[in-house]
């Protein structure tokens, strides 16, 4: 099974945060499943760190790497396909990573992990 991390599914579970369920985090370490980052949620904590928001001890890069080799992630990219349904979503949502986030769940046909409702305005499905 494919699936795409959200972003504060992604720091919940590196920080082992007590929000996070122990059903996604077995859905997550699972060795059967595709675990997608994407590469707005990458973008995204880059910014929280950068404004003192976050902080992994490591440069964005390196702990994403570290991360990717430990968990088995693999990188999504944004493609053109992507930011071509952002401009027929509805306003649902207006966070612009979540909106890329529910684009690219739409185009992939993949589930997201997330604890955001809002998400749930959407034709995609989310895994909580």
């Amino acid at each position: 099974m494919q699936v795409l991390l959200d972003t504060h599914t992604l720091i919940w579970f590196f920080q082992g945060h007590q929000s996070f369920s122990d059903k996604m985090r077995l859905l997550i370490e699972d060795q059967n499943n595709e675990k997608l980052i994407s590469i707005a949620s990458v973008w995204e904590m880059s910014i929280k760190q950068n404004i003192g928001k976050l902080s992994f001890g490591l440069p964005i890069k390196t702990f994403i790497e570290q991360q990717i080799a430990l968990n088995d992630f693999n990188l999504l990219n944004i493609n053109l396909d992507h930011i071509d349904v952002i401009t027929t979503l509805p306003l649902q949502h207006r966070d612009p990573f979540d909106r890329i986030l529910i684009a690219q769940a739409m185009v992939e046909n993949i589930p997201i992990i997330s604890a955001d409702t809002a998400f749930d305005a959407y034709s995609i499905t989310r895994l909580w």
